[in-house]
């Protein structure tokens, strides 16, 4: 029977990053994931200068071995409508490949990995929990995203109730050879809206590779809409017309949607598997990697009382940290008509495309760095 201090089911940024911060002060973690890494990761792929603190990343290492791709600007606008440039001179954010990032801060966390390897069975044991049959663990923290099992077991009602975000993509290398004057350049994303405000397109290009995709809050005719957009940004002279990307689904809530239990005896729930995802811009990989480093320092205070009451603060940090969660989005309650007016009068004004849209939505410059 193997025995750790602290078990973390699903090895993504929140995981690693819970996980290392908990190795760090000396305790003994498993980080248990289904997929082997480097394993694909439906995800448009980018991080701003916040991560790269809350990572302590050595850029230059980094990207001696990685796709690591200075963003220094964005294109904006509504799909089929006008878009607008809003260029920075300097790096904002950074294209990343989240098959090699995802790896890359596993691998650096110190956990024991048992990777290839899915929960089957949880049961709770003297002292903790027993997890399928072979591995002991007073504490469990589950950081597998939207469909995590951990989430399941504390009773999340993964697609049924809940109103996710269903986004497709497709990230996949390209040649020079099959880019011209006037597409989408390398450093400068593309970021375009549907015309009801409920989803955005994306097109980025992070050195030879080329990710495109698109997300809403319902999916009613996504594949068709994915299909539109491919074919809006071909039109558009965006990005070449001899490509044939294949997109796969992912899912995942936005906060002010989330209501899912988050802590219970000997367990706690981080990143995509409690439902952090930035509400204006659906990013996910800062909260994560903050819920992440939130849930390690609760766990170290806890110092053993791991009941409901002892892992409590955890609620209260990401409240603190996020706010509470809102009931209704303000655009929601507006008609149809309006939303489309309103969204065609907002993405064409600069002011508010670089001050709203990009500084406050998708970069959040005014955001204060965690502290734990």
């Amino acid at each position: 029977m193997d025995r750790c201090d602290v078990l973390i089911v699903g090895g993504g940024p929140a995981g690693s990053s819970c996980a290392r911060s908990l190795c760090q002060a000396g305790l003994d973690v498993i980080v248990m994931d289904k997929a082997d890494f480097p394993r694909d990761k439906t995800c448009a792929g980018w991080i701003t200068p916040a991560v790269i603190d809350l990572l302590d990343l050595d850029v230059e290492a980094y990207r001696q071995q990685h796709v690591f791709q200075p963003l220094s600007g964005f294109r904006t606008g509504l799909i089929d409508g006008n878009a607008l440039e809003s260029l920075h001179g300097h790096a904002v954010s950074y294209g990343i490949r989240r098959c090699e990032f995802d790896a890359y801060l596993l691998r650096r966390s110190g956990a024991r990995l048992h990777l290839g390897e899915r929960l089957e069975r949880l049961e709770r044991a003297a002292g903790g929990w027993l997890v399928n049959a072979s591995l002991q663990t007073p504490v469990i923290v589950g950081a597998g995203g939207h469909f995590c099992p951990v989430a399941r077991y504390l009773g999340a009602a993964v697609g049924c109730s809940e109103l996710a975000v269903k986004a497709q993509e497709s990230e996949f290398e390209t040649t020079s050879g099959q880019w011209s004057t006037g597409m989408c350049t390398p450093g400068v994303p593309e970021l375009y809206f549907c015309w009801d405000l409920k989803g955005y397109g994306w097109c980025l290009r992070k050195g030879d590779f080329l990710n495109i995709g698109l997300g809403r809050e319902d999916d009613h005719g996504l594949a068709q809409q994915v299909t539109a957009f491919r074919d809006f940004l071909t039109a558009a002279g965006r990005i070449p017309a001899d490509i044939q990307p294949r997109f796969k689904g992912h899912a995942y809530l936005l906060y002010q949607h989330a209501r899912r239990k988050l802590i219970d005896d000997g367990v706690l729930l981080i990143g995509d598997a409690a439902g952090l995802a930035y509400t204006r811009s659906g990013e996910g990989i800062r909260p994560a990697m903050e819920s992440g480093l939130l849930a390690a320092a609760t766990i170290l205070q806890a110092a053993g009382d791991y009941s409901r009451a002892g892992l409590e603060p955890y609620a209260a940090r990401l409240e603190s940290r996020f706010g509470p969660r809102p009931v209704r989005d303000w655009p929601a309650w507006l008609p149809q008509r309006f939303r489309a007016r309103l969204a065609k009068g907002l993405m064409n004004r600069r002011w508010f495309a670089q001050h709203v849209l990009l500084d406050r939505w998708f970069l959040h410059v005014d955001e204060p760095p965690l502290q734990v």
